[in-house]
């Protein structure tokens, strides 16, 4: 990997790590629904100019972005409402392995004892973090990321299915963009529903409830995905992935030094221990890959 291509690859977990740490002190006043209806508002009038309509794909798209953003982050975002921005940044990590679980059950997937292994060791990180003390009473914030980790792990092996089935159907930017369009009048509705005074809202959001909006739609969606996808479209998927493992470090430090969120001795080993389980799958696949190589 060239220089160039490493600092993309560090900038990839910053920006979205960052982005929990921004999102918190939004989310904390603003309804996190509407939050994310503007996120993708952001994005999709950012990025859909610039690629085709998937005319044949947009009913399965539409369901993607249903699972894997609207209803994912609808919930993601209202535990984080509940969490601190770094417990909530180690606890998303736990998608990887459901992700996993999910291919295996679903796709067919081979899951070997080593990628077993590392679900085991990430879920019990997510059980230790649970049961640290500055979370009691907030087990309702823990099982809202968890469910969205959830979900956005089913809408991930829809759309490996729909690639499945349809190679090349759609490629990345293309559908980040019309996952952001479809997601947008989607969150709208469930904002409508679940969440009131709207106007009252959008009419006295301050500076930051912007800064915010235009950070997670332009910045963490259109630009992090853009250059992860840079990465991915280079390097394969085992050499990259590693680097997502910084996503909650970023975050837990960004909460420490930007919110002053505390840093407790039960979050950290659990922490460790999730991103210990996802470091196993990861690795497991670079060797892999390396040994697919060589032969």
């Amino acid at each position: 990997m060239t220089l160039k291509d490493f600092l993309i690859a560090l900038a990839v977990p910053l920006v979205w790590g960052m982005g929990i740490v921004i999102a918190k002190p939004a989310v904390d006043v603003f309804p996190p629904i509407l939050l994310m209806a503007l996120r993708f508002a952001v994005t999709a009038l950012a990025l859909v100019w610039f690629v085709p309509i998937p005319r044949k794909h947009l009913g399965q798209i539409a369901i993607i972005s249903l699972f894997g953003a609207s209803l994912q982050y609808g919930l993601s975002f209202n535990g984080l409402k509940i969490l601190d921005a770094g417990t909530t940044a180690l606890i998303v990590q736990a998608e990887t392995p459901m992700l996993m679980l999910i291919g295996a059950v679903w796709l067919k997937e081979r899951l070997g004892l080593t990628k077993l292994l590392g679900c085991l060791v990430a879920f019990a990180g997510v059980y230790v973090i649970s049961g640290a003390p500055s979370l009691v009473g907030k087990e309702l914030g823990i099982a809202l990321v968890l469910t969205g980790g959830f979900l956005w792990a089913v809408g991930q092996a829809m759309f490996r299915r729909l690639n499945e089935r349809h190679p090349g159907a759609i490629g990345g930017v293309g559908a980040i963009a019309w996952i952001a369009v479809l997601a947008t009048p989607q969150l709208i509705v469930m904002s409508l529903v679940t969440e009131s005074d709207h106007l009252n809202h959008l009419q006295n959001a301050g500076w930051e409830i912007w800064a915010a909006v235009l950070y997670l739609g332009l910045i963490m969606t259109g630009l992090g995905y853009s250059l992860w996808y840079h990465i991915l479209g280079r390097y394969s998927a085992s050499l990259a992935a590693p680097f997502l493992l910084l996503v909650p470090v970023a975050s837990v430090l960004g909460g420490w030094l930007f919110l002053g969120e505390a840093i407790t001795l039960p979050i950290l080993a659990g922490g460790a221990l999730v991103v210990v389980g996802v470091a196993i799958l990861t690795v497991e696949k670079r060797k892999k890959s390396e040994s697919l190589a060589g032969d």
